[in-house]
């Protein structure tokens, strides 16, 4: 076998194929690109997932607008150098998956729900925006309201005062009509 190509066993059809150095470089470019854009990263350790739980742990994540990957550690080591998530490399050992968003709450929410029901998906720990967390932090995080839950609550809260400010100025015409039609209904039984 040459320098320049090595073995790598496809999952998806069990057959061996070759990869060379430039498909390698290929691989570490896309993902750099791909992590550097993110805010939040949650690496996790996959002990023994089968393909239908790797699948449906996905589709969970493109529900929550996140991504999860399986790469190879090595590879993902070379794809996190020079981006902001530098600091987990250190996690990469083992059968690990990056799980990923611009959603800072997303991936930890997905993966925080998703290894309570099966005990073989483990988090490792994550980071967001550059701030490396460990499983107890990505664990507060995924107890967090997501980004569209806070702008809810935040225009909510803009119209409650608009709310309560309509019903203040309201208040003392209904105060007048009221008094007037007991006037009126006192003017009667008189």
């Amino acid at each position: 076998m040459s320098r320049d190509v090595c073995r790598v066993v496809r999952w998806t059809s069990g057959a061996e194929t070759k990869v060379n150095r430039e498909q390698k470089q290929e691989l570490i470019t896309s993902l750099n690109a791909l992590l550097a854009n993110q805010v939040s990263v949650v690496v996790t350790h996959n002990l023994g997932l089968t393909v239908s739980e790797t699948q449906e742990l996905r589709k969970q994540m493109r529900a929550a607008g996140a991504s999860f990957k399986v790469a190879k550690n090595r590879l993902a080591r070379l794809a996190l150098a020079g981006t902001k998530f530098e600091g987990l490399t250190d996690l990469l050992k083992g059968p690990t998956g990056i799980a990923f968003s611009m959603d800072p709450v997303a991936p930890a929410r997905v993966v925080s729900k998703y290894a309570k029901d099966n005990k073989k998906l483990v988090i490792l720990g994550g980071s967001l925006d550059g701030q490396t967390m460990d499983v107890a932090g990505i664990n507060t995080l995924a107890t967090l309201p997501s980004l569209n839950e806070l702008r809810a609550k935040l225009v909510g809260m803009i119209q409650t005062p608009a709310t309560r400010i309509a019903g203040v100025l309201q208040a003392p015409a209904g105060q007048l009509a009221r008094v007037i039609a007991a006037h009126a209904k006192q003017g009667e039984a008189a």
